[in-house]
């Protein structure tokens, strides 16, 4: 795919709270907003980097904001480049982390929909991005490597997925 511009993504966060137990991951599902462009869909917790923080603390900002608890231990997992992903073609490079601690009790809602506890097992089963179905398993496996992917969209759907471990 040949670009006339310079790559210049909206950078952002996207992170799985998993429970005390490890066995469940708390997700939202974006029910509140009709003009939402994740209506309907389960997501972790995340969004966009504001320009005076760095990738970790606006991981910890973003799970404050929408979940009301703490990050105690977290990992990187990996980084998605998403090429066109936005609504209006914008292109996303995702930091993908794992929450293996936190503290507090998390919301029941937010703003952008209702929080649930999913057992990681199941997670597949629910109404997802399609590409979300492509590295979710790298999220929880055991593999202690971080992975960088690129998944390219277009018109709202993914066109092709590949990754790296380092």
């Amino acid at each position: 795919m040949q670009r006339a511009m310079p790559y210049t993504p909206i950078i952002g966060t996207l992170g799985y709270v998993l429970s005390p137990d490890g066995d469940k991951v708390l997700l939202i599902h974006r029910n509140a907003r009709p003009e939402d462009a994740h209506l309907g869909k389960y997501n972790g917790l995340g969004g966009k980097m504001q320009p005076d923080e760095d990738v970790a603390s606006c991981m910890r900002r973003e799970i404050r904001e929408e979940a009301a608890i703490e990050c105690v231990e977290m990992r990187l997992r990996g980084t998605i480049s998403w090429p066109g992903f936005g609504p209006k073609g914008e292109d996303w490079l995702g930091f993908i982390f794992r929450i293996d601690r936190f503290t507090g009790t998390p919301l029941e809602r937010n703003p952008e929909g209702s929080l649930s506890w999913v057992p990681v097992k199941d997670i597949m089963g629910l109404p997802l991005w399609d590409g979300d179905r492509h590295f979710l398993p790298l999220v929880f496996d055991t593999d202690p490597r971080v992975f960088h992917g690129v998944m390219p969209y277009a018109h709202g759907l993914a066109v092709s997925w590949s990754f790296i471990r380092i």
